[in-house]
C-alpha cells in the first residue's frame, strides 16, 4: 500500500515558460504545454501523471473489492482522493477520485456510524463543489453518480438542510443547462450551414447530455429511496422540469428519463404520488403503446410499482392499463431482442396487478394467459417478483395454475428449468430456493417427474439435475 499511496499523492511537475524556453524543450515527449498568452505556455510533466493515474485507479479497485478488509486504509485514502476531485491536469484522476468515494464509505462502515459520518462530512462539501465547477462534460456524470451512490449507502439524514438545498440548486442548474443546450442544437439544425458532419457532432452532444440527465435521475432515485414522501416538497421545486421532460415535443430519451423519475415518485411515495397524476398519468398510459421500446419499458415498470405501492387509489388505473399491457405482450414482435425487456416488464406489471391491486379486475380471467407468457429471464429485477408470485400460486394449489389433476405440472417444471438455465434469478436468492423446492416436490412423484423430462432440452435437463443435486 505505501508505494501506491505515494504514487497517488505525487505532485505533478509544472512550469510556466516563455517562448524561448519552449523552443529549447521542443521534442521533449515527457512534457505537454498549453498556451496561456502570446508569449507564455503552461507545462506539465506527463510521466508522473501516468503513474499517479494508475495508482488512483488501483485504489478504487482495492476499495471496491476488499470492502471492510480495506478499512484500515480508508481514512488515508479518502484524505488522498478528495483533494483530487479538483485535479484539473488529468480527467481520469478526477474520475477515479469520484468513483472511489462510495466504496470507501462501505469500507469504513465496520468502524461505526460516527466514523462514517465524520468521513462523509469531509467528503460531501468537496463532492458538491466538484459537481458545481467541473469543467469537463465527460467527468461531470461520474461526480453525479458518486453522489447518488453515497446518498444510497448513507441513507436518510446524510444531507443537512443546507447541503440538501445545495443539491437541489445543482440539479436545477443541470436541468436548465440540459434544456438550453437542447434548444441550441435545435437552432443549429435549422442553420444554413447544417450538414451531415454537424449532425454527427450534434448527436454526440445529445448522447453526452442524455448521460448527464441519467445521472440526475440516479440522484433523485437515491433521495426518493431514502427520504420517500418527505422529499416531495423539495421535489416540487423542480416539478416543471419533469413535466417538460415527458412532454410531446421532447426527444424519446428525455421522455425515458422523465418517466424513470415519475416511476420513483410512485414507487417510493405510494399513495402520496396520486396528487401528481395530472402531470404524468396520461403520458405513462400513452407510452405503453409507443414505438420506442425504452418508453414502453419505463411505462410498464411504472404501472407495476403503481399496482404494488400505490394502493386502492390506483386500482382503476391498473384495470385500465391491463389491456394495454396484454396488447404489448401479445404483439408478434414482443420477444424480439429490442422488445424483450419491455415485454417482461409488462408481464411483471400484470403479476403485480393480480397480486397487489386486483379489486377492479377478475384475476381468474388473467392467470391462465399470464402463465402462458412464462418463463421470463431478461431482467433479473423483474424476474424475481414474477417467480415469487408463481410460487405463491403453486404453494396455495391454485387450480388455474396447477390445472385439473395437476395437468400443468410438466409445464411448470419446464418454466423453472428454463429460468434456471437462463440464470433468470440468482441461485443465492430466496425465490430460487422456492422454485427448486417445487421441482423437488414434483420429483417425489416419479411418474409425473419422468413425464416432464422429455419436454426439456439437454441443457435444461443438465441444469435441473445440477440444481437438484446441490
Amino acid at each position: 500500500m505505501p508505494p501506491v499511496l505515494k504514487a497517488a499523492s505525487l505532485k505533478p511537475e509544472v512550469a510556466l515558460l516563455d517562448s524561448d524556453e519552449i523552443r529549447d524543450m521542443q521534442g521533449d515527449t515527457d512534457w505537454e504545454f498549453v498556451n496561456v498568452g502570446e508569449q507564455q505556455s503552461f507545462g506539465i510533466r506527463t510521466a508522473g501523471l501516468e503513474e499517479k493515474t494508475t495508482a488512483c485507479q488501483m485504489l478504487v479497485c482495492y476499495a471496491r473489492e476488499l470492502k471492510e478488509g480495506f478499512a484500515e486504509y480508508a481514512e488515508e485514502v479518502v484524505r488522498t482522493m478528495v483533494p483530487l476531485l479538483k485535479f484539473y491536469f488529468e480527467d481520469d484522476i478526477r474520475i477515479a477520485a469520484s468513483e472511489s468515494l462510495p466504496f470507501l464509505i462501505d469500507c469504513a462502515k465496520i468502524r461505526g456510524d460516527q466514523y462514517v459520518a465524520e468521513m462523509w462530512n469531509y467528503i460531501c462539501p468537496s463532492l458538491l463543489k466538484a459537481i458545481e465547477i467541473e469543467p469537463e462534460q465527460s467527468v461531470l456524470p461520474e461526480h453525479l453518480y458518486a453522489l447518488s451512490k453515497c446518498i444510497e449507502k448513507l441513507g436518510k439524514g446524510c444531507l443537512s438542510q443546507e447541503n440538501m438545498n445545495l443539491v437541489m440548486s445543482l440539479l436545477e442548474k443541470q436541468l436548465q443547462t440540459h434544456f438550453k443546450k437542447q434548444e441550441e442544437r435545435h437552432e443549429k439544425r435549422k442553420d444554413e450551414d447544417y450538414d451531415e458532419d454537424l449532425e454527427e457532432d450534434l448527436l454526440e452532444e445529445d448522447d453526452a447530455d442524455t448521460y448527464i440527465l441519467s445521472k440526475v435521475s440516479d440522484i433523485l432515485h437515491s433521495i426518493f429511496g431514502t427520504h420517500h414522501e418527505e422529499f416531495l416538497p423539495l421535489f416540487e421545486q423542480l416539478l416543471p422540469f419533469f413535466v417538460k421532460l415527458i412532454g410531446p415535443d421532447q426527444v424519446w430519451s428525455d421522455k425515458q428519463w422523465g418517466l424513470c423519475i415519475w416511476d420513483d415518485v410512485i414507487e417510493h411515495c405510494g399513495p402520496h404520488s396520486v396528487k401528481y397524476t395530472q402531470y404524468f398519468l396520461a403520458q405513462m398510459m400513452s407510452f405503453l403503446s409507443d414505438k420506442q421500446p425504452e418508453l414502453r419499458q419505463a411505462s410498464a415498470y411504472g404501472i407495476g410499482v403503481m399496482a404494488k405501492f400505490g394502493g386502492e387509489v390506483y386500482a382503476a388505473t391498473c384495470a385500465e392499463a391491463l389491456p394495454l399491457l396484454v396488447k404489448m405482450i401479445q404483439d408478434p414482435e414482443s420477444r424480439s431482442p429490442e422488445n424483450a425487456n419491455p415485454t417482461e416488464n409488462a408481464i411483471s406489471a400484470i403479476a403485480k396487478i393480480c397480486q397487489h391491486n386486483n379489486s377492479q379486475i377478475n384475476v381468474n380471467d388473467v392467470l391462465p394467459m399470464w402463465l402462458s407468457w412464462l418463463p421470463v429471464w431478461e431482467d433479473e429485477d423483474e424476474a424475481e417478483p414474477v417467480y415469487n408470485y408463481l410460487c405463491d400460486l403453486i404453494e396455495i394449489n391454485h387450480p388455474l395454475i396447477l390445472g385439473e389433476n395437476h395437468v400443468n405440472l410438466p409445464r411448470i417444471v419446464c418454466i423453472v428449468a428454463e429460468a434456471f438455465t437462463k440464470e433468470a434469478v440468482s441461485s443465492e436468492s430466496n425465490v430460487y430456493t422456492r422454485m427448486l423446492n417445487i421441482v423437488r416436490q414434483v420429483e417425489q412423484n416419479p411418474a409425473v417427474f419422468q413425464a416432464c423430462i422429455p419436454l426439456l432440452s439437454a441443457e435444461q435437463q443438465q441444469t435441473l439435475h445440477q440444481a437438484l443435486s446441490s
